[in-house]
């Protein structure tokens, strides 16, 4: 009931966009968006965990991770060509109004398991648990806190590339949004979702041997994929950069059915909802409300550097530079807006190559975790 309540309203509010006379009126309907978006994946790890039994949740979860990347999939290839072929209106209509029937078809068909009934038979049963109960279960849980400060590296590292990831590649390598968003979003979204579910399935055929694989195979994907990123965001070579990215998203996002799967893992069956809750808090706070300031500031920095250092250095600065590159050539020329376009994208690419670099102490905290994982699992993997 609490997710099909949260479908329906996120969904009803995205339509409502669509129809919204003030900005008001579209703070308010984006604003409840967020709050439907809230009530979904806490309870959705909670249904899942009771519907599959320990060693299968990583796969389960990674599947379920799967939206993520494939919603941002659909919203490049789909979001775009709306709003362009009739306006921003109908396209916050187009997307709203399928997922109201959605949450209704979900309410009438999806029935609730009862709590804990894919656990094994000796996983302890613990009353219901308040917020403040189950912070104090997971102050004991190491395991926990370090999948949570992972999970916020990664998420600060990933939200923060990901908004500037389209500006990188035009002014990199001229490319505009709309070519962008087709091919090369759309192809790296697609890969991520492919990391999410595969690397869940690989947890599920190793566990039985290595119980300690949900941890250890993010480990060393995020490990893996920096020089992979390092290169995408330097190379001049465009098809290089694409390839090597799209091998990087495949092992980036080994992590995101991971972080679910330690997490619910870790906690009681009456805790497991509340500690998603938790956990989601923290990686949204240190994801969605750093990461893009993060990268934004290191890019200004660099991009300042990047201008003193050009044959312009005496002339220019980052206001100057600052517009659409129309705006800029009308007010500096075409040689000093392409010394500006130069020096915002090595400032850029450097602020992204260097915030790259947290995939590694991510990743070695997922390999740090296996050392308590197995005695604070609830429900062991293997």
């Amino acid at each position: 009931q609490i997710i099909s309540a949260g479908i329906i309203l996120w969904s009803g509010m995205t339509a409502l966009c669509g129809v919204a006379g003030s900005f008001i009126a579209l703070l308010v309907f984006r604003i409840g968006v967020g709050i439907g978006e809230a009530a979904l994946t806490p309870p959705a790890n909670s249904i899942i965990a009771d519907y599959y039994p320990p060693r299968s949740r990583a796969r389960a979860l990674g599947f379920y991770a799967m939206g993520i990347t494939l919603g941002g999939v659909l919203a490049n290839a789909f979001g775009g060509p709306i709003a362009e072929m009739f306006s921003w209106r109908q396209a916050f209509l187009v997307l709203g109004i399928p997922g109201v029937i959605v949450g209704v078809v979900f309410l009438l068909t999806v029935k609730e398991p009862p709590r804990g009934y894919a656990d094994p038979p000796d996983t302890p049963i613990v009353d219901k648990l308040g917020v403040g109960d189950t912070i104090r279960e997971l102050s004991a849980k190491r395991s926990f806190w370090l999948n949570v400060a992972a999970a916020s590296l990664v998420a600060y590292v990933g939200y923060g590339v990901s908004n500037f990831q389209a500006p990188y590649f035009q002014r990199a390598h001229g490319l505009s949004v709309a070519e962008f968003a087709i091919q090369y979003a759309v192809p790296l979204g697609l890969a991520a979702s492919f990391g999410a579910f595969s690397a869940g399935y690989l947890t599920e055929r190793l566990s039985i041997k290595h119980p300690n694989a949900i941890a250890w195979i993010p480990g060393i994907g995020l490990i893996a994929c920096v020089p992979l990123y390092l290169i995408g965001f330097s190379t001049d070579n465009l098809s290089l950069a694409f390839w090597v990215l799209l091998v990087g998203a495949v092992l980036h996002y080994s992590y995101l059915g991971a972080q679910y799967t330690i997490c619910q893992g870790v906690a009681s069956t009456a805790s497991r909802a509340t500690a998603v809750a938790v956990m989601l808090f923290i990686v949204n706070l240190i994801g969605y409300g750093l990461g893009p300031l993060g990268v934004g500031l290191l890019s200004d920095v660099f991009t300042t550097t990047a201008l003193a250092a050009s044959s312009y250095g005496n002339d220019l600065t980052m206001e100057m530079c600052r517009g659409t590159g129309a705006e800029v050539i009308a007010a500096l020329g075409q040689a000093k807006a392409d010394a500006c376009i130069a020096a915002s994208a090595e400032g850029l690419g450097q602020s992204i190559r260097i915030t790259g670099l947290l995939f590694l102490v991510a990743g070695a905290i997922y390999l740090w975790t296996c050392r308590t994982l197995q005695q604070d699992l609830v429900a062991k993997m293997s």
